[in-house]
This record gives structure tokens, sequence and C-alpha cells, in this order.
């Protein structure tokens, strides 16, 4: 059992299991002492890491093709160090010898393993108040800042905060008056280095967004049908007495994994609508006017971005930038505008995501603050005739 309280940070695992049966007990026993995302399958584990899930520990039954998943975990870069423990129906010696070469943490029986689990999960519990880190950070790879750059970034950031602040102060009121709920929102992205930080913006969307859209599917535009569950709890987590424990907090508001899931192999995320009623009134304004981004630069003065720079990725997107032909974008600070931001190939056309990240390769190639003016004075014309960035 685990006896350590977790008085810094909820701890994490994520339980990769197809067998339901064994599921449940595990679930009892450790569920209401750490956060517990139950899933049934490697596709549903991977998508459920990309779409944000910070676990701290990764327990998977061979049956699953546990295997194969740690090798695919440690090979990548956001994952490797990631403590995986390798649960099987029968533990033989070579198994335990190819979990170890395959940098698992430990193996141990699918069922009656609880005392040995618990003292494992007990002791990286310890571990990572000690480190007050989440696992995914230790990845972060050192990107220095020019001393120019990063002293241009305070003065311009600090200067138009200093302005601008009774702006914040009118913004966060109507926030509040306009709808329950937070005024800033906040989404994990990857910046320079592959470090992840939090992004701020206005929230410009209502709490319960994502209840909303069983409302919606008239609007919908494609005449798609949603999939929605509107207790936000999958099956399984209804009938479990330690209650919801695959938690996904998307626009600020709770729901399970399980659900989010069919929700996304729906295609309910590709749904578009005339008048999306998930935004909020003040939200249209904030969004067309771009003040919900003012915000970032609060980040820039923390040091998470740059006033120019590549834009930040949701770890899902920057997950699949990992490799040598694309990791040169991430040696660049991130930013709140850059090269392919000011780049048009003409007013009926997009760029599309390949030619993308080559202009962010070739931004983290010539960073300078000349480069970074002349991409500073070509954001000030394309907001001032309006065209969208």
């Amino acid at each position: 059992m685990v006896s350590s309280p977790v008085s810094t940070e909820t701890f994490s695992i994520l339980y990769i299991e197809p067998d339901m049966d064994t599921a449940l007990p595990f679930m009892r026993t450790f569920g209401k002492t750490v956060s517990i995302t139950p899933v049934t399958t490697v596709d549903e584990a991977m998508a459920v890491m990309q779409w944000g899930l910070e676990a701290d520990l990764v327990i998977i039954n061979e049956n699953a093709g546990g295997m194969d998943f740690i090798k695919q975990l440690k090979a990548n870069p956001f994952y490797s160090t990631l403590p995986v423990i390798l649960t099987a129906d029968q533990v033989t010696v070579s198994l335990r010898q190819q979990a170890l070469q395959a940098r698992a943490l430990d193996i141990f029986p699918s069922r009656g393993a609880e005392a040995s689990l618990g003292l494992r999960i007990d002791y990286l519990i310890q571990r990572k108040q000690a480190s007050h880190q989440v696992s995914v950070s230790d990845n972060s790879i050192a990107v220095e800042m020019p001393a120019g750059k990063r002293l241009f970034d305070i003065l311009f950031a600090g200067a138009l905060l200093l302005c601008i602040s009774p702006v914040f102060v009118v913004v966060a009121v109507l926030i509040k008056l306009d709808s329950p709920g937070p005024i800033f929102y906040r989404s994990r992205r990857v910046g320079a280095g592959y470090r992840v930080f939090d992004m701020y913006k206005f929230r410009t969307m209502r709490p319960n967004a994502d209840k909303l859209i069983s409302a919606m599917a008239d609007q919908n535009i494609y005449n798609k049908a949603v999939d929605v569950s509107t207790s936000g709890l999958c099956s399984v987590c209804q009938t479990t007495e330690a209650g919801c424990q695959r938690q996904l907090f998307l626009d600020n508001e709770q729901v399970c994994e399980a659900v989010y899931i069919r929700r996304k192999k729906a295609k309910a995320t590709f749904a578009k609508f005339h008048a999306d009623p998930r935004v909020t009134r003040l939200g249209r304004v904030l969004r067309d006017l771009s003040i919900d981004e003012l915000p970032q630069f609060l980040n820039i003065l923390k040091g998470d971005m740059s006033v120019v720079g590549n834009r930040p990725l949701p770890m899902y997107e920057a997950e699949k930038l990992t490799t040598s032909e694309y990791a040169q974008r991430f040696a660049a600070p991130a930013g709140l505008t850059g090269l392919w931001q000011v780049t048009k190939r003409g007013r009926s056309t997009q760029l599309s995501d390949h030619e993308r990240i080559q202009l962010d390769i070739a931004y983290a190639n010539q960073v300078s603050l000349r480069t970074d003016f002349q991409i500073l004075a070509k954001t000030f014309v394309a907001v001032w005739q309006k065209e969208s960035m």
C-alpha cells in the first residue's frame, strides 16, 4: 500500500491494462492516494500522453505490448526519463532480463503484487516531493538567449505592460462580469530546447465549453453527430468507488479521458460552427482584437518566450518534431510573433505545416536583433492591415 501522502503535487500513474478484472483491484488499492489514468491499449496511452497527460509513472502489462512500448518511450526525448514498470501474468527470468535491458524500472506480477508495487510507488512519490519537478521537464535542453535579445525583450515587454496595465484591469473585470470562471487560461506549451511552460491567455470560452457541444449538433456545418457524455465520465469510472481516475482538463473543464478519446474518434473536435456558443460574448471581441494574447507578455518577462521567435507548440505537436530533421526549430526561443507569421504566398493561400516548420528552422539559423526588428516591423504592418496572421 502507498503510505506517504502527496503533499506537494498529485502523483500521476498511467496504467495500461487490457483486463478490467485486473485493473479494478489496482484502482481500488491505489486510487484514493494517487491519480490513476487507466487505459486498455498502447494507442490509447500514447493519445492521452500527447494530449497533455503528465504521468509520473507508467505501469503496463506485457500483454498490451509492454516491451515494445517501453522501447518506444525510451527512444523519445520527452519520455526517456519517465519511469516504467512492466507487469506480466507470469514473471520469468528471461522476461525480467528483457525488461531490464529495455530500461524498465522493474517488473511485477499483474495480480497479487500490490504490497511490492506500493513500496515502489511510495519511493517514487518521495523522490518527486524532493525534486519538485515533473518528469517531462527533465528533457529540456539549454538554449542560450543572446544578451541583446533578452534585454530588448525585458524593455519592450516591461514598457508595454506598464502602458497597457489599465487595459489588463478593465479586461479582467469584464471577464468576471461576463461569465463565471478564472480570468486567465493556461496552456502547456513547448518552447526553446523542448522546455515545457504554461502560456497565458485571457479566458475567452465558457467554463462548461465541452458540455455545450451536444447542444451544437444542429449548428455543425458538417452535420456530424458528436458523441458526448453529459456527466463527463466513462462507464468504468461511473462504477468505480474511487470516482474518475482519468481526469483531463480542457478549457478549464474536467472530463474523463476515455470520453475525450471517443469524441476524438467521432471527429467531434473537427466540428465547425457558424457562431460557436462556447465562446463568450466578450471572448469574441478579445479574439477579434487579439487582446486575449496580451498576457503572453508576462511569459516574455519571465523568460519563457521572446517577442520574436518560433511559436510555442502544444505538447502533442512538439512530440512529433523530435527527429534531427525538425529539432533545429527548438534551438530558437519561443516567440509571440515570428518569421512564418509574416510570410505570405498570397492572400488566397496559407502556409502548409511543412513550410512553417522550414521557416522556423530558417529563423533558428539566423537569430539576430536585426532579423527580429524586421519581423516586428512586418508584424505591425500586418496587424494594421488586419491581415490574418
